[in-house]
């Protein structure tokens, strides 16, 4: 008998924002280097997507695999050093052909070099987070890399799959794009295994699938199957559906549209959700005691201005959670706050706009912005 309620696949054309990845073995050719011609199609399923309405974020391998084409250093294992040699070389070159493709379009690109530390500190998140939104609420596409000339294995991603998922949940997207050398997630590594069978949507992650990943294919990328389940596993859990297809074709974008194969990983929530989630499991570090007019504001979806609070305490700083309280003593919700325990104490009570004055830099508006709270 049929599901009641049968999950289907997410349409590309539904997406509100949008992460794609792009895999080095797309991008860059051994031999000849960057893939012109797939580029600049590319940046038309890019310019169709924006068309739509839809925020787009590029995450891009190829720095790399660029730059040891231009210094010659062939195809052998790189030392580390080189390998920063030749990303300091290729970003360039990178982010110079994406502003080409784009740029007939009418479409602004902007670069973002980010490092694991990134996402996992907290502080380091928020900027990272706003710099993006910024990005994105200015219309610009965003190319994101990992900093690979100063990015050393402890602060390190390693492939840029995973990147790509923490880029989408910071960005709270909706959906997210794996293009790779395989069109989807099998049970069995295809190339090794004649009998095995590709998903077209995978509802959870479970161990008898994370049983089923294989190693890396081609020789360029360092994203095997397995990395990109833990990108599925980050990007679900963030409320956010990620697709794996295989991207050589012409408009890879316009292709799964089109019904080209592929898999879908379906999101358990969507993205403000997923985050609320976050932000309430974690344990407070202070408190903000608020007035009334704050309680009302909030409860109205707005943010959490210094003037509506009356009290600050705890020790803690930017970035960290924090407990709110009505004036009568009740916790009201939680909220990552934006200035320093120190610093919120001088401006609580204080308009925005006397801010600069106090602390002696112009900070941001919001002690907690609406998007980094749960009530």
């Amino acid at each position: 008998m049929a599901a009641l309620n049968p999950i289907l696949a997410p349409d590309l054309r539904d997406a509100k924002r949008l992460v794609v990845k792009i895999g080095s073995a797309l991008l860059v050719d051994r031999k000849l280097g960057l893939k012109q011609d797939w580029l600049s199609a590319l940046a038309l399923d890019v310019a169709e997507a924006k068309t739509r309405g839809t925020d787009v974020v590029l995450v891009s391998s190829g720095s790399i695999a660029l730059g040891r084409k231009v210094l010659g250093l062939g195809d052998g294992v790189l030392t580390l050093e080189q390998s920063q040699a030749a990303a300091a070389v290729g970003q360039i070159r990178l982010a110079r052909a994406y502003e080409e493709v784009l740029a007939p379009h009418g479409i602004i690109t902007g670069q973002v070099l980010v490092t694991l530390e990134d996402t996992e500190d907290r502080r380091r998140y928020l900027n990272s987070r706003a710099t993006m939104e910024t990005l994105l609420g200015l219309g610009v596409v965003p190319i994101v890399n990992e900093n690979d000339t100063v990015a050393t294995d402890e602060i390190r991603f390693g492939d840029n799959d995973r990147l790509a998922a923490q880029i989408a949940v910071t960005v709270g997207a909706d959906q997210l794009i794996l293009l790779s050398d395989v069109d989807g997630f099998y049970s069995a590594n295809p190339k090794e295994d004649a009998t095995a069978q590709r998903f077209d949507l995978v509802e959870a992650i479970t161990p008898a699938i994370e049983a089923m990943a294989g190693d890396p294919i081609s020789g360029l990328s360092k994203g095997g199957m397995k990395t990109k389940l833990l990108a599925a596993k980050t990007a679900v859990s963030g409320g956010c559906a990620m697709a794996i297809m295989e991207g050589f074709v012409l408009r890879p974008l316009k292709a799964l549209i089109e019904g080209a194969p592929k898999t879908w990983f379906v999101a358990q929530s969507d993205p403000q959700q997923a985050r609320k989630r976050w932000i309430n499991a974690m344990k407070p570090r202070g408190e903000l005691h608020l007035d009334a007019g704050a309680v009302t504001a909030l409860l109205a979806g707005k943010s959490l201005l210094p003037a509506g609070v009356a009290k600050v305490s705890g020790s803690f700083g930017r970035g960290d959670p924090v407990a709110m309280l009505t004036p009568a003593g009740d916790v009201l919700g939680k909220g990552l706050v934006r200035y320093t325990a120190v610093e919120a104490k001088l401006i609580a009570g204080h308009r925005s706009g006397d801010i600069e004055a106090i602390l002696g830099y112009q900070g941001r508006a919001a002690l907690v912005h609406r998007d980094d709270l749960v009530i």
